[in-house]
């Protein structure tokens, strides 16, 4: 992965430790529309009528009320929400495949729902694994 990042305006609302809660005045980076875009604008515009929050790292110690600069790794929301989702209906869909194969629609029940617990703890296996990137996660990279 290159060292790209993705960067957006927010407020500090809150701090815990070395996290703040930043609220967004809109919903994801803004870049719905270029090349690599993931899209996600439209779904919080979508499924979000009120303020944005988020959990962010706060290595620089911003307090509440500074408006900050958000980065996230280019590209890392897309993955995440690839393996979040993609992973689990491939799975969901090859089990009851696999399982209608040996035993019908009861089978096909039975694959689909092995699979998918598999895919979850697969999911979450890898999530853990990846959670000591600070890459990866979003994290204040200045004070505007």
């Amino acid at each position: 992965m290159d060292n790209e990042q993705t960067t957006i305006q927010a407020v500090v609302r809150a701090q815990e430790g070395t996290n703040a809660l930043v609220e967004v005045e809109h919903g994801g980076c803004g870049r719905c529309h270029e090349q690599g875009g993931c899209g996600g604008q439209q779904l919080t515009q979508m499924f979000c009528a009120g303020p944005k929050t988020y959990q962010v790292d706060n290595k620089i110690g911003a307090v509440i009320g500074d408006r900050v600069t958000i980065a996230i790794a280019a590209g890392s929301v897309r993955h995440t929400a690839n393996l979040a989702y993609g992973i689990p209906l491939i799975a969901c869909i090859g089990g009851a495949v696999v399982g209608s194969s040996f035993a019908g629609d009861g089978g096909a029940v039975f694959g689909a729902v092995s699979a998918l617990i598999l895919a979850f703890l697969y999911v979450r296996s890898h999530a853990q694994r990846k959670s000591g990137n600070f890459a990866e996660r979003p994290h204040i990279i200045s004070r505007s």
